[in-house]
């Protein structure tokens, strides 16, 4: 399994494609596929059949999937898309590091 970058909950701008320069939370990650949900972004409609669960039916939006190297974490204390590296504390703990400020992200 490949291990990524950017987890749940992290705030990601999109780099490139349709939604380039929208800024979301990751809702999720999908670290097989090497691809992210992200909040707002990469949305589509999808038209639903009156069914006993949903017996008005409709058009319902819904976030997919998009490439994790279309998405740049956002770096909290510069406010601005970064790299992501990893450190090891004094202490043995292996923590990601932002590459533009060098500043602990976990």
């Amino acid at each position: 399994m490949a291990k990524l970058k950017v987890k749940k909950g992290d705030r990601v701008e999109v780099l490139a494609g349709r939604d380039k320069g929208k800024r979301g939370d990751v809702l999720r990650a999908l670290p097989r596929e090497r691809r992210v949900v992200v909040q707002g972004v990469n949305v589509a409609k999808k038209h639903q059949r009156p069914s006993p669960q949903n017996p008005q039916g409709g058009i319902e939006e819904k976030e997919l999937a998009i490439d994790v190297s279309n998405v740049a974490l956002v770096d909290p204390s510069t406010d601005r898309p970064t790299r992501v590296g990893y450190r090891f504390q004094d202490d043995g703990r292996k923590v990601r590091v932002s590459k533009r400020s060098g500043d602990i992200l976990d």
